[in-house]
């Protein structure tokens, strides 16, 4: 049973995991210990063969070849006998502006962030394979922090696609831009604007180097001829496998955007990340990867709110625009160049806690709806996956 005790701001205090009756979701909660909080997610003794990776949020364990065929085996996972699996431990540390955050406290994340990222990422991957799109790299979810996954090899590319004119985009756009990777924009847009269409605005993942056109930098847009003409740099098996990923971003957005249409939300934009793996057959294909559809890598926006002419963030945006008014110098925040004053906001600032519980809101709040359970907290994350990878799996 995974559960946290929280305080709420009415001095009475609840289980979360199910609505009480002061509160229809696990809202207005103040952390009272950081164990609640799993921070650090690359030192847990997992057995494996090869270094951690460790990025903004999550971190994975590469397994060997023998506990990976051993789990393949005990679990009856519908994979190939020799793919290589993986332990993918999910974090509640919460980035913005290419930084991490903390709070006063020592609170080093947001309760609830990461099982509410895996919760709603494990929904919409559920509903994909169901309605015949694509399968993804889960194959198990031990712990509501905790995937086991079978490695892929990524396309390097972020799979960027937008409904809204937003964002980086508005911003270029208020510039002047007007060609956004290959797609012409008209004059006359306004800010937060219904696009006529669905655009797919990829970027790179990582830095790519010798591909003409692009920037040796990460995060890069890149147009459709690009990848036409060097699709193999960017990990494609075949150009043919543009116009599947393309399809596959453009049903997925179109699945998240109606099923949150019915919960009177605005899938605004997203990304989404691919990656090829061998089926049972032994045969390439290619899945989605990483998450989908969550407030870590979409913006999501309260639909009434918005005919009003308002928008409402049900999205990390939420937390962005409280750091932009939270500091005296929010352009620090906005401008890349500044990377080492930014880096130095988050390193010596202890924010509020207030912000950290403003986003745990958020993101609970939305699971909820989305997933229509509530989401399972933990006291001490970090105990029970030992416990658990240890006892169910023989990992530790």
């Amino acid at each position: 049973m995974w559960v946290l005790r929280l305080e709420y701001l009415n001095n009475k205090t609840d289980l979360v995991g199910t609505p009480s009756k002061h509160s229809k979701s696990n809202m207005g909660i103040i952390m009272k210990n950081a164990d609640c909080v799993l921070s650090v997610n690359n030192d847990l003794p997992i057995r494996t063969e090869k270094p951690v990776h460790s990025g903004k949020v999550r971190s994975v364990y590469w397994l060997s070849g023998a506990d990976s065929h051993r789990l393949i085996q005990q679990k009856n996972y519908s994979v190939s006998m020799d793919s290589q699996l993986a332990i993918m431990v999910i974090s509640d540390r919460i980035s913005a502006f290419e930084c991490i955050w903390h709070a006063e406290g020592n609170i080093r994340g947001v309760p609830g962030k990461g099982a509410s990222l895996n919760a709603i990422s494990n929904h919409w991957f559920d509903l994909f394979r169901e309605s015949g799109l694509a399968n993804n790299h889960i194959l198990d979810n031990p712990h509501p922090l905790v995937w086991i996954v079978q490695t892929a090899r990524p396309i390097m590319i972020e799979a960027i696609s937008r409904r809204y004119i937003t964002g980086s985009m508005w911003r270029a756009y208020e510039k002047g831009e007007r060609n956004f990777c290959g797609i012409a924009l008209p004059d006359g847009m306004q800010r937060d604007q219904l696009l006529d269409d669905l655009l797919i605005t990829p970027s790179t993942k990582g830095i790519m180097t010798n591909v003409p056109g692009v920037p040796e930098a990460d995060d890069t847009n890149v147009d459709r001829l690009i990848l036409e003409n060097n699709y193999k740099k960017f990990k494609f098996n075949s150009m043919s496998d543009i116009d599947l990923y393309e399809k596959l971003l453009r049903e997925g957005f179109s699945l998240i955007e109606k099923k949150l249409g019915v919960l009177d939300q605005l899938f605004v934009d997203t990304k989404f990340e691919f990656g090829y793996v061998k089926n049972i057959d032994g045969d390439d294909e290619l899945i989605y990867i990483d998450e989908v559809g969550t407030p870590d890598s979409s913006r999501i926006w309260d639909g009434a709110s918005y005919r009003k002419g308002n928008v409402v963030e049900n999205s990390k945006e939420v937390f962005r625009q409280l750091l932009l008014n939270h500091f005296p110098q929010p352009e620090i925040l906005l401008n890349k160049d500044r990377m080492v004053e930014r880096s130095a906001l988050a390193r010596d600032n202890a924010i509020p806690q207030t912000m950290m519980q403003k986003v745990s809101e958020t993101y609970t709040a939305l699971a909820e709806k989305i997933t229509g359970s509530p989401v399972k907290l933990s006291a001490n994350p970090r105990e029970e996956i030992i416990e658990i990878l240890s006892s169910e799996y023989s990992l530790i």
